[in-house]
């Protein structure tokens, strides 16, 4: 776990505390959209006020790629930075961990796939999520495309668990409902994941069970109203909490398949899971039933007088329910996912480092019949 800054305003945090780490010129990495936004320019003026120097790296796409890190490394290099700032969603903080394992550890960044491949200590990492929905500015997971073998590379390690995560809520008001809608589900995958993960331990059951109730109770009402002030503080604190529960407790087959698919097309991260959560969930209903009780409890659900398989899935009804409210996708289709790509992915999926944790045993034809019921 990070140092934590949460709060409003807490982007003006950005230089002060680069400078506590020892930074003097710092690579501030970020993308378009971010930019656009406004909340680059917030950090700039805090790396001014610090009297830090800084260079911006902006080259970063919906799903990154390698190519991508590797460029950024250049830029690191050739302006002899000394710690690394990330701004915005999880592609970007993706980004920024891929940089700094290659800045200090050399090579390409497919040699770091896996689990604790990484030997040389990163860069000073200051993380600021812009987006609540990766978490990944608390986590030890860097997610990157290899563009060569078209698919999503896992990269975990606790050298990637960032330095100092700082936490924004003002930074969401900016964002579309569509994208509110799609990082939100994310978050929920993220908690639901953590809970029901063979690696769950009670200070990770905290985080989720946390998580899983504010996304529940401000989801609706953020994704409503761009100035909904306490929706959007509920659920960066929601996004917090699934991934300081995610990183320790890992995830399942939602992101296993998601990933999958997310390294073979230019889908959405979070629409992926927002439809595959509730088709995944009902496979792995059998492997934890009173975990599934729990989470419709969580979310609200009054399941007095159901035995423990129906209330858990109520709660998968519920989800279902709370994904086509917000203007979620519904079926995989409506994002271009084919029949015909159902095999491939479901292959792909088999060998992602999160379905290690996955509560229920899982085949390749297992993975077929959850894709063929989310087509």
């Amino acid at each position: 776990m990070p140092e934590v800054i949460f709060g409003d305003y807490s982007l003006k945090q950005v230089g002060e505390s680069c400078i506590r780490l020892g930074a003097q010129k710092v690579l501030i990495v970020t993308d378009t959209g971010v930019i656009r936004a406004g909340w680059v320019e917030h950090v700039i003026e805090s790396c001014q006020e610090a009297g830090l120097s800084y260079v911006c790296f902006d080259d970063i796409s919906t799903n990154p790629k390698a190519e991508q890190a590797e460029r950024g490394t250049a830029v690191y290099r050739e302006n002899q930075c000394d710690a690394i700032i990330g701004v915005g969603g999880g592609s970007v903080i993706d980004i920024a961990k891929a940089i700094a394992i290659l800045a200090t550890n050399g090579g390409r960044i497919s040699d770091y796939e896996g689990v604790d491949r990484i030997d040389i200590p990163l860069p000073p990492l200051v993380m600021a999520g812009t987006t609540a929905g990766s978490g990944a500015e608390v986590s030890q997971f860097s997610v990157i495309v290899d563009s060569e073998r078209m698919k999503k590379m896992t990269i975990i390690s606790k050298s990637l668990v960032p330095d100092i995560a700082i936490i924004d809520p003002i930074t969401l008001s900016t964002k579309s409902s569509h994208l509110t809608a799609s990082t939100g589900l994310d978050v929920l995958t993220h908690a639901i994941e953590a809970y029901v993960s063979i690696a769950a331990t009670q200070m990770t059951d905290v985080f989720a069970k946390n998580a899983i109730a504010l996304v529940s109770n401000n989801l609706r009402p953020s994704t409503a109203s761009q100035l909904n002030a306490k929706a959007k503080n509920n659920m960066a604190m929601a996004s917090l909490h699934a991934g300081l529960a995610f990183s320790n407790a890992i995830l399942g087959a939602v992101h296993a398949i998601s990933h999958a698919i997310g390294g073979r097309y230019p889908m959405m991260h979070g629409d992926l899971n927002a439809v595959l959560l509730p088709h995944v969930m009902e496979f792995n209903l059998l492997a934890n039933p009173t975990r599934f009780k729990e989470i419709a409890e969580l979310l609200g659900e009054n399941i007095t007088g159901l035995s423990t398989m129906e209330a858990g899935q109520k709660g998968i009804e519920h989800i279902k329910q709370l994904s086509f409210d917000i203007g979620a996708p519904q079926r995989l289709s409506e994002m271009g996912f084919e029949e015909h790509m159902i095999k491939e992915i479901s292959q792909i999926a088999l060998q992602d480092a999160c379905m290690i944790t996955n509560p229920r045993d899982i085949t390749a034809q297992d993975v077929e019949g959850i894709l063929q019921k989310a087509l």
